[in-house]
């Protein structure tokens, strides 16, 4: 009796602030706070020279960006993702509608057309279409699990994710359509799909790389804006024309390069002379490196391997096949973008445009990814849960 009275009273006087992180993994938290508190510092170090007028105008920015988004992540983690499966036809719907509502009102800049215009930023479809891609994707093979060893089961899911993917690639935006891509097949490979369709589609892939880089080019016809095909094909030789197609390589090159152990701090003549392009995005951990040298480019991978180690840890631990799968597409998303973006700063992957989750600048960037992470710790918290039930009968 005394114990129950006791535990009633705990419940009713406990602070709201810890009931909201109940069942968060703290781990990944950290390492997600890390990241933006991080992006923050580099901005301020990269981008002060760059509005004379406003000098913490992109720091501000991401400070707010940062903020959203950690409101929406504590806010989805309280949500059961379980739910989402319901409406998986209307959130594959919702992606494709606002992707494809870009070509009609969204705005233009350096050639792309991937922003629709907010009172307060600018909302960046594709971003968003990232996570939805996700979730409608597994609702849709947990519904034909029975029949994932079929052909014909592989290549609907796959066509559910080349349709939007290609619509990105459209805008263009060569480099968030890779990442639909790698989310679909994240999401086939977790669900178990033969390995014999993924050597199919291994080849199938690689004769479209050869057409689109080498046959199509040579009969004239461009299924790639010739910048996108030099910068695909420009890190496998960057000295052969370092003021065109090599120009941003060599420059992130020398910027890592120059950091040392220690970085250059306010010597940092690549960042603060504006020699390396797109440091506040694409380039970002270039920034990093010349700034803060190795020991911060050390710290900013650590905690992208935490960060990445605990999303894997949720895949496993998720108690249902649907949120293993979101858990696994959004995984590998984060990889994704992480492997690539960091690739492309030494010379390692192929320039397609993908920013670094949490650190490089940008809205819709930065609260999707944050809204990621609130699933990841829904189905996190759900799975904890579960297994307490289970414990306690």
């Amino acid at each position: 009796m005394y114990a129950s009275s006791l535990a009633t009273r705990s419940r009713g006087t406990a602070r709201p602030f810890p009931r909201l992180l109940a069942g968060l993994d703290p781990l990944m938290l950290l390492a997600s706070v890390g990241l933006i508190a991080a992006s923050v510092v580099v901005l301020g170090e990269a981008t002060t020279g760059d509005i004379p007028s406003q000098p913490y105008y992109y720091v501000w920015r991401q400070v707010a960006y940062g903020a959203v988004g950690c409101a929406l992540m504590l806010a989805i983690s309280r949500i059961d993702y379980a739910r989402l499966r319901e409406y998986r036809n209307g959130i594959y719907l919702a992606t494709l509608g606002s992707i494809i509502a870009v070509f009609a009102i969204g705005s233009a800049s350096r050639g792309s057309r991937r922003w629709i215009e907010l009172p307060f930023f600018n909302l960046q479809p594709s971003e968003l279409g990232k996570l939805l891609l996700v979730i409608a994707l597994a609702g849709f093979v947990v519904d034909n699990v029975r029949r994932l060893n079929e052909r014909q089961t592989t290549v609907r899911v796959l066509l559910l994710g080349l349709v939007p993917a290609t619509l990105v690639v459209a805008q263009p935006d060569l480099g968030t359509g890779l990442v639909y891509v790698a989310a679909t097949i994240a999401i086939l490979f977790l669900a178990g799909t033969r390995w014999s369709h993924f050597v199919v589609l291994a080849c199938v892939g690689s004769l479209v790389a050869v057409f689109a880089l080498v046959v199509a080019p040579a009969v004239g016809v461009e299924v790639l804006k010739p910048y996108q095909r030099d910068r695909l094909t420009a890190f496998l030789h960057p000295s052969a024309d370092p003021r065109a197609e090599g120009y941003q390589i060599n420059q992130s090159l020398t910027a890592i390069g120059s950091g040392g152990k220690t970085g250059r701090g306010e010597d940092a003549t690549q960042t603060k002379l504006n020699f390396l392009p797109e440091h506040h995005t694409d380039f970002i951990f270039a920034v990093v490196g010349e700034v803060f040298g190795f020991i911060g480019a050390a710290l900013v991978l650590s905690l992208y391997a935490l960060l990445i180690w605990r999303a894997l840890r949720v895949v496993t631990l998720a108690k249902t096949l649907f949120g293993a799968l979101v858990a696994g597409g959004i995984t590998a998303m984060l990889m994704f973008q992480v492997f690539v973006n960091v690739g492309m700063t030494i010379g390692l992957a192929p320039i397609t445009g993908v920013p670094l989750p949490l650190l490089s600048y940008g809205g819709s960037s930065v609260i999707v990814t944050f809204m990621s992470l609130g699933l990841l710790q829904s189905i996190h918290a759900r799975s904890r849960e579960l297994s307490l039930a289970k414990a306690v009968a």
